[in-house]
């Protein structure tokens, strides 16, 4: 699934697969994710390297960390894009929740959604890799741009006894609008890997009152989940993809979006991005 994910992202550019980067996030590793069964986490990237058959950057990497963790790989991206020579990074990420391991432990939980609880999750799996330049390359109308980047741990995560205050987010989102880009006022949308459960609502619900202080009469968001599932790892790099294709494809309610991304783990990353029209 990562292998025919990222043939299909380097069909989009020009660049060559050795001067292509590839960085990663594989499952989270405390889940002990049936594919790690065959495959250990230290190997994870090569295999799916070896999958694709092509030879790509040195600096290709895979980290732990889930969903969020793509999001924080957006400034390694930036020194390697700048400093180690490649012309191109591919991020994103791999995962499944559909597998008797996960299902069980989310189920013994109280997480997933069913008759019986209409505040749990619903489980997918997906594979998703954005292709990232220093400069636009491509010839459309419109280019995305990210502005900026913030990346906390929540220390009271899903796996915790209680219940998040909220207090990575507030500050993933902080240090995301803490450049010289866009502003707390300038945002039009938020794109969420929020994924339905009891958790998850209840983290959103106390961030947005603190962050968001601009009077708005909506704040669209859109939730990737709520069509195919939870997809953990790949939730991440689903945010970014989902952003800007928005933006490319013309159904963005605005020309600025927030990536709001949790990690089941409790990391928690928000990435600033905005459309840019060609003159």
């Amino acid at each position: 699934m990562a292998a025919r994910a990222i043939n299909e992202a380097m069909r989009t550019g020009q660049a060559r697969t050795e001067a292509t980067a590839i960085l990663m996030t594989p499952p989270e590793s405390f889940r002990e994710h049936p594919a790690y069964g065959d495959i250990r986490p230290p190997a994870f990237l090569g295999a799916v390297i070896a999958a694709t058959g092509q030879h790509f950057h040195r600096a290709s990497r895979a980290v732990d960390g889930g969903a969020a963790a793509s999001i924080g790989l957006l400034e390694r991206a930036i020194y390697i894009l700048e400093t180690e020579g490649a012309e191109q990074v591919l991020l994103g990420g791999v995962d499944s929740l559909v597998n008797d391991a996960d299902l069980a432990r989310l189920a013994q939980a109280g997480r997933l959604a069913g008759d019986d609880n209409a505040q749990g999750l619903v489980p997918g799996e997906a594979a998703v890799f954005v292709r990232l330049t220093r400069q636009p390359k491509a010839m459309g109308a419109v280019h995305v741009a990210i502005h900026g980047v913030g990346t906390a741990q929540e220390s009271d995560g899903v796996l915790s006894e209680r219940f998040s205050q909220g207090r990575a987010m507030l500050g993933a989102l902080r240090d995301a609008m803490s450049g010289s880009g866009p502003s707390e006022p300038d945002i039009n949308f938020v794109v969420s890997n929020g994924n339905g459960e009891r958790y998850s609502g209840w983290e959103q619900l106390i961030v947005r009152q603190r962050f968001y202080r601009t009077r708005r009469e909506i704040l669209p968001t859109a939730y990737p989940a709520m069509t195919i599932g939870d997809v953990g790892a790949a939730g991440g790099a689903m945010a970014l993809m989902l952003a800007a294709d928005s933006f490319v494809n013309d159904y963005a309610p605005g020309l600025t979006a927030i990536c709001e991304v949790a990690s089941e783990g409790g990391l928690r990353a928000a990435a600033v991005m905005a459309g840019i029209t060609r003159r």
